[in-house]
């Protein structure tokens, strides 16, 4: 292993539980139809199993229009802030994520600022996950060769796979939907797999 000194985190069902969030959006895209939840629902899950965007892909087989995300619905994992109080005694802390505008203010909000050294949302920058060239601008940021950074995230197509083609160090973490996913090819191998986030610190602390 080589020496790490930055840890960068997605932030959607790694650092927060989207549950509730969903729940909500899935209630407003079916809202007006005779579609149930448990349909709507059985879908999404056989097309996340499948390694597709299982929320996109059944807003498409039903031909529904994409509501807005309520980000205000989102909770932190129970354990969040003791890992990232811990790691923060030991490596720089970074965030590379797709996400709403205020991605700042929110995790203020969540108090939990205060361990993060660097802030890279897609909508701040123009750039999203899985293109390379938000992990490169993070790591420039950071002054962070990509060998000694982890990236830690719940998705293999848009936080494993990119961060591995760069020469980063992997942790994917199966929270949230993407955990139904699985490996397909070896380039999104991880070089390590938990199921919370307190098992990072069995890796890293």
């Amino acid at each position: 292993m080589k020496q790490i000194h930055w840890l960068f985190f997605d932030v959607g069902s790694t650092l927060v539980n989207e549950e509730k969030a969903y729940q909500d959006w899935i209630e407003q895209a079916i809202a007006d139809t005779n579609i149930s939840y448990a349909a709507f629902y059985q879908t999404m899950i056989h097309y996340f199993k499948e390694n597709k965007k299982g929320d996109a892909e059944a807003m498409n087989y039903y031909g529904l229009k994409r509501p807005s995300w309520r980000s205000d619905l989102e909770v932190l994992y129970p354990d969040c802030k003791q890992v990232l109080k811990i790691l923060h005694q030991h490596y720089k802390i970074g965030i590379i994520a797709n996400q709403l505008p205020n991605l700042q203010a929110r995790l203020r909000g969540f108090g939990i600022d205060s361990w993060i050294d660097i802030i890279i949302s897609s909508t701040d920058v123009g750039l999203a996950k899985p293109n390379l060239a938000i992990f490169e601008l993070a790591l420039q940021q950071a002054n962070c060769l990509a060998e000694h950074a982890v990236m830690i995230g719940d998705r293999l197509d848009n936080d494993i796979l990119p961060a591995k083609q760069l020469g980063m160090q992997t942790i994917w973490i199966r929270q949230g939907f993407s955990r139904l996913t699985h490996v397909m090819n070896p380039a999104e191998t991880p070089d390590w797999t938990v199921d919370n986030l307190t098992e990072i610190l069995e890796i890293l602390g």
